[in-house]
């Protein structure tokens, strides 16, 4: 059952079951539980060992007062045992910063606040949020339950969930600190050293599990992967990007995350749940669209699908759940032989400000969404990265808002744009960590002074107000503004105060309002109507690059005006006029392209599906709004034999234009595969 590479079909099992519930597992079937699995074609489940009320599954002989107190089947052997007999892996689940057992019976290995308070769920509210610390001898703990876990079951797989840098206070935090010349009182050292503490736990526990299992997976889950995650890649057999729609990480999430993940060299696996919310809605199911889009979605990226359900404390696994998640799964199976070994090919490479700034669950930074959103509507193919990736891979950058550029990054940025690649870049992104100057000529900008404050004397550029109280305006012209009318369009957060340098162009100028709105002196209910005075540039090209004075990307997060997104796909088509694809659908329509080299072609994904604000709390997808007689045009690598689609096996007629291979999809129905077989 041992194999490096992950499956397509998998299911995230959650089982916190709480000590006050009876006959626990009492309806458990292990021959039910396993061909359910199998009628639904799923060929994973992560199932669990501990979870977090603290409790066992299983009878432990290290451990046996940690069993659940009225668990009447033994789960977790019965389960691994009936769902190896049909070729499912069965990855097994450990909880390790969240154990209410262990937190209320040591409260000493719980995290500190910088107050002395324990770090989590206070003692009159429900949770088993406690959160544990892996310097104290908690860890001692997690290393000989996980050492039984793996000398007792056949072990395909561990998933360690929670495990996340925390700025601890407590004395076994606070006595490394001090023995490592660190001052603990310090927030910001207290937060380093929680990053790296987490960090050679990680590393710590890999080496502990590969002295007993040279081959079974691991994954340390934090609730999101980022830039954070590549210096400690090497502990990780793999990702799994835990990003449910419904719950805290919305639509946005797995995008800006899977761009990234997919970077760092490892098989990465999406995360959803059939949840209508979030984990632990019990009785609730995801709409069949939403739950195939999300899915589908992963296969587009090149990523593994996972579903998360979480089983009745009876332990029957529930059909009605596994009909629907059946229904999304042969639908993958099929399209299976076109994605495995599946790899982006891409062209623009985005740089995350969360590098910088940091971006948790449900919190990434506005520049990195806005600008995502922007290019996946402009159907463009482009990877997140961070300054350490490799440029040379991509013909354009876009540094989005919020990139200082160190001494160290201008000379590989200039580098780059020396080599012939060409760079966008907009507000503070180019400048110094403290936006006083830019550390590079290559935009042709210099700063002129640090622009307006508020009353209080604060700085306001780049900030979002309510009413847009400092809101300015831009006249786009000529190329740049190809599609919008040559007039002022509002950019409600205001920019940086530049001017252009010799060699460089003003594509668009800046034009202020009246004045600033504050209880002195404002007008109607928002901001100050334009002045008809231009004060600054706006966007600027020098050769290759172009700068955007406008925390453009921020704001189109905020409200999404068309002009930002235009103007923004305007520059990208003066730098970039030769993508990869082009296509005539709705910018609804989401365009990604892989390769199978082991099978010689390339594969577009055209995804439709469109999800809507339906609730106060989150996007639902109900309906399949179908899409016909789509052009599309790929720049092939060489050329094409035969234009097929997936997996009908219809030929497509193609004709050759230049560089690019022209064909029309006829319909798409959620998501279409194109195959481009190379000569």
């Amino acid at each position: 059952m041992k194999e490096t590479e992950l499956r397509f079909r998998q299911i995230h099992l959650d089982f916190h079951t709480s000590e006050h519930i009876e006959s626990v597992g009492s309806n458990f079937d292990p021959d039910e539980f396993a061909e359910t699995l199998v009628n639904a074609k799923v060929n994973s489940i992560t199932c669990f060992a501990r979870c977090h009320h603290g409790w066992l599954y299983f009878d432990s002989k290290r451990f046996p007062e940690r069993k659940h107190p009225h668990l009447q089947k033994e789960l977790l052997p019965q389960q691994i045992e009936a769902c190896h007999r049909r070729g499912i892996r069965v990855p097994i689940y450990i909880t390790v910063q969240w154990d209410h057992y262990t937190a209320t019976r040591h409260p000493e290995w719980v995290c500190l606040e910088a107050n002395g308070s324990l770090m989590g769920t206070p003692p009159f509210e429900a949770g088993f949020y406690l959160q544990l610390c892996v310097n104290s001898p908690y860890r001692e703990f997690l290393k000989d339950h996980t050492a039984e876990v793996l000398e007792t079951f056949p072990t395909d797989g561990l998933f360690f969930d929670i495990v996340w840098p925390e700025a601890c206070a407590c004395r076994y935090c606070r006595e490394k600190m001090l023995a490592a010349g660190l001052e603990p009182s310090n927030p910001e050292i207290r937060e380093q050293f929680g990053l790296q503490t987490i960090n050679e736990f990680k590393e710590d526990m890999t080496r502990f599990v590969r002295e007993r299992s040279a081959d079974c997976t691991i994954f340390y889950n934090a609730g999101h992967v980022g830039p954070r995650h590549r210096s400690v890649k090497d502990a990780y057999s793999h990702f799994e990007l835990e990003t449910l729609p419904s719950g805290d990480w919305g639509y946005i999430h797995f995008p800006v995350t899977i761009r990234y993940a997919r970077t760092l060299g490892l098989d990465c696996l999406g995360q959803t749940g059939k949840f209508h919310t979030s984990w632990g809605d019990f009785q609730s199911f995801k709409n069949l669209p939403a739950l195939r889009y999300e899915c589908l979605r992963m296969l587009t990226h090149g990523a593994k699908c996972l579903i998360g359900d979480q089983l009745a404390p009876d332990g029957r696994i529930d059909p009605d759940v596994y009909r629907l998640v059946g229904e999304v799964y042969q639908e993958v199976e099929q399209k299976e032989p076109w994605c495995t070994g599946a790899r982006p090919v891409t062209e623009i490479g985005l740089l995350t400000p969360e590098e910088f700034t940091g971006g948790e669950v449900g919190a990434l930074p506005d520049a990195i969404k806005g600008a995502t959103r922007i290019l996946e509507q402009g159907g463009h193919q482009f990877d997140v990265l961070d300054s350490t990736s490799n440029f040379a891979r991509y013909r354009l950058l876009v540094l989005p808002d919020h990139i200082p550029v160190s001494a160290e990054l201008a000379q590989k940025l200039e580098q780059y744009v020396g080599s012939g690649g060409s760079v966008i870049a907009s507000f503070a992104s180019g400048m110094d960590e403290g936006q006083t100057r830019f550390t590079t000529d290559l935009f042709g900008v210099t700063v002129v002074d640090p622009g307006p404050r508020d009353l209080n004397g604060k700085l306001v550029r780049g900030k979002a107000y309510e009413r847009h109280d400092y809101c300015e305006y831009i006249v786009p012209k000529d190329a740049i503004g190809r599609g919008l009318p040559q007039t002022e369009h509002a950019m409600y957060r205001s920019g940086m105060a530049i001017q252009a340098g010799a060699g460089s162009d003003v594509l668009a100028p800046i034009v202020k309002s009246f004045f600033d709105r504050t209880y002195r002196h404002f007008c109607s209910h928002r901001q100050t109507p334009s002045s008809g005075s231009e004060v600054q540039p706006g966007i600027v090209r020098k050769g290759r690059c172009i700068y955007f004075s406008s925390p453009i990307f921020s704001q189109y997060n905020d409200n999404a005006p068309r002009w930002c997104k235009l103007l923004v796909l305007n520059a990208l088509e003066l730098l970039l006029p030769d993508p990869l694809v082009k296509h005539d659908g709705p910018s609804t329509l989401q365009i990604t392209l892989t390769e199978q080299p082991s099978q010689d072609r390339w594969i577009l994904h055209l995804l439709h599906f469109i999800p809507e604000r339906r609730s106060m709390e989150l996007d639902v997808i109900e309906d399949v709004i179908p899409l016909f007689k789509i052009k599309a045009r790929v720049k092939a690598p060489r050329a094409v034999r035969e234009v097929v689609a997936a997996p009908e096996g219809k030929s497509l007629a193609f004709r050759t234009e230049g560089p690019y291979v022209s064909f029309e999809v006829e319909r798409i129905s959620g998501h279409g595969m194109v195959s481009l077989e190379l000569g």
